[in-house]
């Protein structure tokens, strides 16, 4: 049983693919919330978008802390050894730019609602300290920073489920099965 917890040089233990998988099904609901949000007409409604939104980025942000702690407990599974210097490097860098995106992007939230001085209770049980003083031009700022980084993410995240298409379909290596919910492959 705890063989399936831990990662081994052929899959992911059951730990990160759960981290993996709810990480990712938060990030893509942040999409939807945060462009209702955005979009939504001002009353009571926008208000709760918000509020869900913000909470699910305080959620993003400390799940992926602890996917980190897990990660660097944990080994991560080989690459097929068939796989050019080129395209580790690539998903080295792009694997190290995601774990970036999912801190930065929460706290430039963080940011944009503290410089707005807007106090906020997450997922409305507990009160979430300000990191900036109230100041419209620093959240301003923080908006745009925030949209930026957002058009990153979903760049990147597009060419990160390309690759693992890839190497599904294409190359038919175990890339992106060894991450699939379930038993995986064991030694």
């Amino acid at each position: 049983m705890f063989a399936a917890l831990r990662n081994t040089d052929r899959s992911w233990g059951a730990p990160a693919k759960l981290l993996h998988w709810v990480i990712a099904a938060l990030i893509f609901n942040q999409f939807v919330l945060g462009w209702l949000a955005v979009t939504w007409r001002l009353s009571p409604t926008k208000i709760e978008l918000y509020v869900w939104h913000k909470s699910f980025g305080i959620l993003i942000l400390t799940l992926v802390l602890v996917r980190i702690v897990w990660r660097l407990l944990n080994r991560a599974p080989a690459l097929p050894p068939d796989t050019p210097r080129a395209e580790r490097i690539a998903a080295g860098v792009s694997h190290a730019l995601l774990y970036v995106l999912m801190i930065v992007i929460p706290l430039s939230g963080w940011v944009i609602n503290s410089a707005g001085g807007i106090p906020f209770r997450v997922f409305r049980l507990f009160p979430l300290p300000s990191i900036a003083a109230a100041d419209k031009g620093v959240e301003a700022i923080a908006k745009q920073v925030h949209f930026a980084l957002f058009l990153v993410l979903a760049l990147v995240l597009a060419v990160h489920i390309a690759a693992a298409l890839r190497h599904h379909f294409i190359k038919r290596n175990d890339v992106l099965v060894r991450m699939l919910p379930g038993k995986g492959l064991r030694p």
